[in-house]
């Protein structure tokens, strides 16, 4: 099957870096003071729901429990796929973040069972990537989200029940901390496996963890790691038996949110000074992932991917540490 694109000679990239940098996201594996809120307001709709435009559907909703506690909700089923219609929702959950005065703490999770947020979705038509401005950083607005997740004067946590693939772990990671089921969750850079080289910076982000051992197992291994195993290498925090994760992450988050948002800030800047990776060290793996989408192997393995069911085969998402296994050379 034709996969999403095709390749490109290397005079053309660099002619054209920014129009490369937004469509080879398309091979990328991948929010409020009470009540709920939807990022795009969700209108009763007749049954013909599916004409809805894609960009027009709600994947991500804010719950502002408190002025400085809020929770942030991946709602895109059957697998949250992120997109490029994702993209301009999640960046108006970003700038929300940077802009509240009172937020001192945002909890990312899902609604979707077995699923946190995953890779990035293969099938709209290029130019929905092609379109998207770049970001502060002047990165590609995924990168450039990740990054100031990071940077955020606001502590950012990571509720990990189901899977975190690609650009789930990769948001994880750009999280301050991140805390795991160990029944039901499970983490992913599966990207080396299929034939490219991860874009949303784990690369600069696992060894710093993990150490530099770990990191190249989780990234050259391209296989699935449980919630156990993630807190035994320092991919998260810790990990719980799954009936005790939420009630551990909303009171952490509750009680550092009843602190002096000055002094969150300033501590988390002075912590970011020793860990945080440089914004060239992020650009310098999305560079890398530009060159590696568009290598034949990669077409060729994604292509491969789809036509067993990626995106469409519960069985393919929810083992694809497996699936991608069986595109090695043998």
């Amino acid at each position: 099957m034709e996969v999403f694109m095709k390749p490109i000679s290397r005079s053309a990239m660099i002619a054209s870096s920014k129009f490369l940098t937004a469509a080879a996201v398309l091979m990328l594996p991948a929010l409020a003071l009470s009540g709920q809120t939807m990022v795009a307001q969700k209108t009763d709709r007749p049954a013909d729901a599916k004409s809805q435009p894609a960009s027009e559907k709600p994947q991500i909703r804010i719950e502002r429990r408190t002025p400085a506690y809020w929770r942030v909700t991946f709602d895109n089923p059957p697998f949250n796929i992120f997109g490029p219609e994702t993209i301009p929702q999640m960046e108006k959950v970003v700038a929300e973040i940077e802009a509240d005065p009172n937020l001192r703490v945002v909890v990312f999770d899902s609604a979707v069972p077995g699923f946190f947020l995953t890779h990035y979705n293969f099938t709209p038509p290029l130019s929905e990537s092609t379109s998207l401005p770049y970001g502060k950083t002047g990165l590609h607005p995924l990168p450039d989200m990740l990054v100031r997740i990071s940077k955020a004067p606001v502590v950012s946590i990571a509720l990990i029940r189901g899977r975190a693939t690609g650009v789930g772990s990769e948001l994880a990671l750009a999280s301050d901390m991140r805390f795991a089921s160990k029944q039901n969750a499970i983490l992913s850079q599966w990207e080396v496996g299929a034939g490219f080289v991860p874009g949303g910076g784990p690369m600069a982000r696992l060894p710093r963890l993990m150490g530099r051992g770990r990191a190249l197992e989780v990234l050259l291994g391209s296989d699935d790691i449980n919630g156990e195993l993630a807190e035994e290498y320092g991919y998260v925090n810790r990990s719980f038996d799954d009936e005790k994760l939420d009630p551990f992450v909303d009171a952490l988050a509750a009680r550092i949110s009843g602190f002096d948002r000055q002094a969150i800030a300033d501590t988390k800047r002075l912590v970011d000074f020793a860990s945080l990776p440089s914004d060239p060290e992020i650009g310098a793996g999305w560079d890398a992932f530009i060159q590696s989408v568009q290598r034949p192997v990669a077409q060729k393995n994604i292509g491969r991917l789809m036509e067993m069911g990626l995106q469409t085969n519960p069985d393919i998402e929810a083992r694809l540490g497996h699936y991608t296994q069986t595109l090695a050379d043998k």
